[in-house]
């Protein structure tokens, strides 16, 4: 598959005048003795796809995880739309989780028991949405990933692909502003792999939403309209790509 033309630079999104939606700097973070940020910076501007790259053990979904607000780091700011997340409360982490951040992980993370229209639901449910909407808005999200057939199965009924399509519906159900997305292909063959980064980026730039996806994979990346590496727990922004 051929990647899609790259998006706009941050300066020429619309409505963005060049200013950033998330912005980290100057990140440290340790578990014990081992130091997986040293100095790590990024800045996320709206509607923008960022891809942030490095070999297994560079920091880079430590990184993700501090952004999200799922970690907090031991030193170092972190501003979304102008918020300091660093010093928010679980609680207020916990609401921009449920309603402006979507996710996406490497082996999709989908309940079990629940079904694949449930699954991507479930969102709007937790956000109090009545269920008879919630899942008219889901199945809306299983058919524009074409999965709509599996909305009655089981996650276990479902191939990987199909199953990492699901997950992408669950991410973007509420409208998210960003979509954090850790190695979402990691598990995949290389054409599933291409077909869920290609359905996640372009329902993505439709919807507006920004994205964050973690990756050791070129032909991942090269759906993303910046690089940033990440190794050894530091940052660099490599710039456009394409």
């Amino acid at each position: 598959m051929t990647p899609p033309t790259p998006h706009p630079l941050p300066d020429q999104l619309p409505g963005s005048a060049g200013k950033p939606l998330l912005v980290a700097s100057g990140l440290r973070k340790s578990f014990g003795l081992t130091r997986a940020l040293e100095d790590a910076s990024l800045s996320l501007y709206p509607g923008e796809i960022v891809a942030i790259m490095g070999p297994s053990g560079s920091g880079k979904s430590t990184l993700l995880h501090c952004l999200a607000g799922v970690v907090r780091p031991d030193e170092g700011g972190i501003e979304y739309d102008g918020r300091d997340l660093v010093n928010t409360s679980d609680t207020r982490l916990s609401s921009l989780r449920r309603s402006e951040f979507g996710f996406l992980f490497q082996f999709g993370q989908l309940v079990p028991e629940l079904s694949c229209l449930e699954n991507v639901a479930l969102p709007l449910r937790l956000g109090g949405s009545s269920r008879r909407r919630a899942e008219r808005t889901a199945a809306q999200w299983l058919d524009r990933l074409d999965v709509g057939e599996l909305a009655r199965r089981t996650p276990g009924e479902c191939s990987g692909g199909e199953g990492q399509r699901v997950a992408v519906a669950r991410a973007l159900i509420t409208g998210p502003r960003v979509v954090f997305a850790d190695e979402p292909t990691g598990a995949l063959d290389s054409l599933n792999g291409e077909r869920v980064i290609r359905m996640l980026t372009d329902a993505a730039r439709e919807s507006g939403a920004a994205v964050v996806v973690v990756t050791h994979e070129p032909r991942v990346a090269a759906y993303a309209d910046r690089e940033v590496v990440c190794r050894d727990g530091r940052t660099r922004d490599v710039g456009g790509l394409g």
